[in-house]
């Protein structure tokens, strides 16, 4: 079971890329895409669920191009898009029995498998109540389990706790990580918390390119000696924001505490701290935003010389 990305690409009109030459190799696990909006997750999402293909390179499931045939895949595959919209008038039972129909899961098959996935995805109470009253928490619960109707080695799932209350968020990453020991999960997000307490490995993407695929450990280490602490007066802030990347600030009634990324200590009081995952993914993220700045200005500098 091993889902391969060779340099994907895909072009859109205008000659916009929404990804450039992704490379990935996965197992067993979960993997969390992580980017700000706009950085290509959705997109590779919808290649790999095979709902759109890629303008060049592949990806290969179990060794077969699943853009040449994608019944490969979609026969093992579970998908929860970031917009999953539901029947507010069918139950829940009503809805993913209609959801195992499309799927082509038998009958007496699709009834024993709702009940499991009922129990699972802590539904079973609520299963008869019309899905247009459920909260948003239960609606995911509901996307998750229609995910999980054919029992999927591959389940890719887009924001899934966007709009969730703290607890409701807790329950969905608990979910994920009970199902991930015999399954290939890809878990795309913008919530740094949601990756850091599930994900096995992390991609970090930005503007369609992959910046970095390693373990969170490795990728908070890169951000090591680099994170500081400090209590500033509130008249400073501006300044301060102008100097350093800031990652959090905490407005106390002695000043404001601030929380940000620096090579060297940047103020007086300033003492470093542990990273985090979010500490290093924007970092990594701002190194990214300077160095494509610094390429554009070269470019345009030697395309008004060359003139």
């Amino acid at each position: 079971m091993q889902l391969r990305m060779n340099t994907i690409s895909k072009q859109y009109r205008q000659g916009f890329w929404g990804l450039r030459e992704v490379s990935l190799e996965l197992g067993p696990g979960i993997l969390g895409l992580l980017g700000p909006n706009g950085a290509g997750k959705s997109t590779l999402m919808r290649i790999l669920a095979t709902i759109t293909k890629p303008s060049s390179g592949t990806a290969t499931w179990g060794g077969v191009d699943i853009a040449a045939q994608p019944n490969a895949l979609r026969n093992v595959l579970g998908y929860l898009p970031q917009d999953f919209g539901v029947y507010p008038h069918l139950n829940a039972i009503e809805f993913l029995e209609y959801m195992a129909a499309i799927k082509g899961i038998e009958a007496r098959t699709a009834r024993r498998r709702i009940d499991e996935l009922l129990v699972l995805t802590n539904l079973h109470d609520a299963a008869k109540r019309p899905l247009g009253g459920y909260s948003g928490g239960m609606r995911q619960r509901v996307g998750i389990a229609q995910a999980l109707l054919n029992d999927p080695k591959l389940l890719i799932v887009d924001e899934p706790t966007v709009g969730l209350d703290p607890e409701e968020r807790v329950r969905f990453r608990n979910l994920l990580t009970d199902l991930s020991g015999e399954r290939i999960i890809i878990l795309s997000t913008h919530i740094v918390s949601d990756i850091e307490a599930t994900a096995t490995e992390v991609a970090l993407m930005n503007k369609g390119r992959m910046l970095l695929h390693a373990t969170p450990d490795q990728i908070v280490r890169t951000a090591q000696g680099q994170v500081w602490e400090f209590l500033i007066p509130p008249e400073e802030l501006t300044s301060v924001k102008r100097q350093v990347l800031i990652t959090s600030t905490v407005r106390r009634s002695d000043g404001i505490f601030v929380r940000a990324v620096a090579p060297n200590a940047p103020h007086t009081n300033a003492r470093a701290v542990e990273p985090t995952l979010e500490d290093a993914y924007l970092l990594l993220v701002e190194r990214d935003r300077t160095s494509t700045e610094h390429t554009n200005a070269s470019g345009r500098m030697l395309a008004a010389q060359a003139g």
